[in-house]
């Protein structure tokens, strides 16, 4: 299985910006499709983005579509969420899974592996 290891996650201000970072580890990280998802208090885990295994195909929720965008560098074993004109409705647990197979997916049962997730607040 891959190892993730999210980092980037903080406080800003509404209108703000943030880039999440998701860092892979053990096997061949082009063979996964990457996703975001975010989980607020008291809410279920909800998707956020994903990026197929050659980056060629992004996946977003209504809600982040012109704001956030996704990325990653095989290169580099890592996956991106630049994330854009925040809103508090963003402030959330943010975590990245790893889904091995050609088809990404939005629902979240379907990811093999997590990271331990990373904070962000938004304030107004």
């Amino acid at each position: 299985q891959v190892q993730l290891v999210e980092s980037g996650g903080g406080s800003v201000q509404a209108g703000g910006s943030l880039r999440l970072s998701c860092a892979a580890s053990g096997r061949t990280f082009s063979n996964y499709c990457m996703g975001w998802f975010r989980q607020a208090p008291g809410k279920e885990r909800e998707f956020v983005a994903a990026i197929s295994r050659s980056g060629g195909i992004t996946y977003y929720a209504e809600s982040v579509k012109g704001r956030f965008t996704i990325s990653r560098d095989n290169a580099k074993n890592t996956v991106y969420l630049q994330m854009n004109s925040l809103k508090p409705e963003d402030t959330a647990v943010y975590y990245c899974g790893a889904l091995e197979g050609v088809i990404c997916s939005s629902e979240y049962g379907r990811y093999n592996t997590w990271g331990q997730g990373t904070q962000v607040t938004v304030s107004s």
